[in-house]
């Protein structure tokens, strides 16, 4: 994930724009603070991350007094923001957010599957460290020549070394400014020094492709930004004849349910991805007629697969379409709708939720996977991709 805002919440299914009006989302855990990616028709929102394995949430807010709490509030002199989000808070709405009007563009913009940052990404390298995990082509950092396995030491005069990655990734994004300039303490064995970087928009990175030694190829998707969907399509349809494919959907946060939807027709042809009910409206997604339903397919997940990436896992998985390896999925399925209020927030209240086409229900249960598997899931699905006749 980028560092920078890298994902948020997904929010799915949902026309650009008609959040003005009245737009549906599925929320997921946003489990690395403030990373997110936004979406159409039903959309996500960020919370705190939840264990699978508990009860659906239920839509309990009442959206007029919702509005009321906060027009009050600002007739009060307080912030109406905050009045929404102890609103939520206390309605039992366990996927309902608020967002300020600038948290919200973000959204709109890394629906776009672009984002704001320096071009890298982090991980902790042992206690108080560290490191540069990834460097975005092209982006400001690697003009500077940083390179992975360069340690960060600090941001712009303070240590980062006893900070999370969460905290790296909110100093390096900053206010989300293009232009914004951020300096970096940089390390590489011996040599120290500081580099100072402007912030830039940049394209994200959500799909990789390569051909593995034994002529598999393995798809990486880490987000349902713009795009995806086609960009896994065109993917399958270059595989050479008779390559399985190993679709890594592990750590996938989610994102555009109608991106997941188009990357299902990679494999489908045509016929039912996940249904869903709006405030008790039965409704369904579907995917595009022509695609390839005979190349194997084995689909890699785990407990970071959220959300729209699940939406696709049950649909494969149902439908006979792939063999799932892994850990059981994160769980997210609720449906939600964005409603505006007076001071221009946004409050995401859950009003439904979706099912895989078998029926099955998603939130707070997850998706097990045909073979659980810990440690070496790639090695065990390879061998599994093998014995469908996917591999040499």
């Amino acid at each position: 994930m980028p560092v920078g805002p890298g994902l948020r919440p997904d929010h799915c299914l949902r026309p650009r724009g008609a959040l003005r009006g009245a737009a549906l989302t599925f929320v997921f855990a946003g489990v690395l603070a403030t990373a997110a990616v936004t979406g159409a028709l039903p959309r996500q929102a960020p919370e705190a991350a939840k264990p699978a394995g508990v009860a659906p949430a239920r839509e309990t807010v009442d959206r007029g007094a919702l509005n009321r709490v906060a027009a009050e509030a600002m007739a009060d002199g307080k912030s109406g923001k905050q009045a929404a989000e102890e609103f939520v808070s206390r309605s039992g709405d366990r996927w309902g957010a608020v967002y300020g009007p600038a948290e919200y563009e973000e959204f709109e913009q890394a629906l776009d599957g672009s984002y704001t940052g320096v071009g890298l990404s982090a991980r902790k390298a042992g206690e108080g460290r560290v490191e540069i995990s990834r460097v975005h082509p092209g982006g400001p950092a690697a003009r500077a020549g940083l390179r992975p396995g360069d340690r960060l030491v600090t941001l712009d005069g303070r240590p980062v070394g006893g900070l999370p990655v969460s905290e790296v990734v909110s100093l390096l994004r900053g206010a989300g400014v293009p232009g914004s300039a951020v300096a970096l303490g940089v390390e590489r064995g011996r040599s120290a020094w500081t580099e100072t970087l402007r912030r830039a928009r940049l394209a994200g990175e959500d799909v990789t492709v390569r051909r593995l030694d034994d002529g598999t190829v393995l798809i990486k998707v880490v987000a349902f930004t713009k795009g995806t969907g086609e960009r896994v399509r065109k993917a399958v349809r270059r595989a050479p004849a008779g390559a399985g494919i190993l679709l890594d959907l592990r750590g996938n946060a989610g994102g555009l349910v109608s991106e997941a939807a188009v990357a299902a027709s990679a494999f489908l042809d045509g016929g039912l991805v996940a249904t869903y009910d709006v405030d008790g409206e039965q409704r369904a997604v579907y995917a595009q007629n022509g695609g390839d339903t005979a190349r194997p397919v084995v689909a890699l997940i785990d407990g970071g697969t959220m959300s729209a990436a699940e939406l696709l896992t049950g649909a494969l998985k149902d439908r006979g379409r792939a063999v799932t390896v892994g850990s059981r999925t994160f769980g997210k399925g609720a449906v939600q709708m964005p409603s505006t209020l007076p001071d221009g927030s946004v409050a995401e209240l859950t009003v439904g939720h979706y099912r895989t086409p078998a029926g099955h229900g998603v939130d707070g249960r997850g998706i097990t996977p045909d073979l659980a598997v810990g440690e070496r899931a790639e090695e065990r699905a390879r061998t599994v991709l093998s014995g469908l006749g996917g591999g040499s």
